[in-house]
């Protein structure tokens, strides 16, 4: 059974609350991603800010338009459980918890990748509301 650890993106881009949404838009494009979790001073993740946050908030910082309590998983949680979550909260990405810290993020791109090298894609995962 696959889990967090065997598909997370480890190599992960980090924001501040205190960032512009300009600086923003330019880490979304020049990383190709579509969204990043926001660290506290301490480290601790305290919200996500997604592209589609910057299309439907208004604020002239990440602190002002990120969306805060986040949903997380640890690193041994089943990907069919991911793919539960995401579906029900219609979310795109969950951080990847080890106890308080961030130890990777997985999208629905990792999980998708993650099916495309299986023989058995559709046993491996069924995201409901998607």
């Amino acid at each position: 059974m696959l889990r967090a650890r065997d598909i997370m993106t480890t190599t992960i881009q980090t924001v501040t609350m205190r960032m512009s949404i300009h600086d923003l838009a330019q880490l979304l494009t020049t990383q190709h991603i579509s969204g990043v979790p926001v660290l506290s001073d301490d480290g601790a993740v305290i919200g996500v800010v997604t592209e589609a946050d910057l299309l439907s908030k208004t604020g002239a910082t990440v602190g002002e338009i990120m969306t805060s309590g986040v949903t997380s998983v640890a690193e041994e949680t089943p990907i069919q459980e991911i793919g539960r979550i995401l579906g029900r909260l219609k979310i795109t990405r969950v951080p990847v918890m080890r106890g308080e810290a961030l130890v990777g993020i997985v999208s629905r791109g990792d999980i998708v990748r993650a099916m495309a090298y299986t023989d058995q894609a559709e046993k491996l995962i069924r995201i409901e509301g998607c």
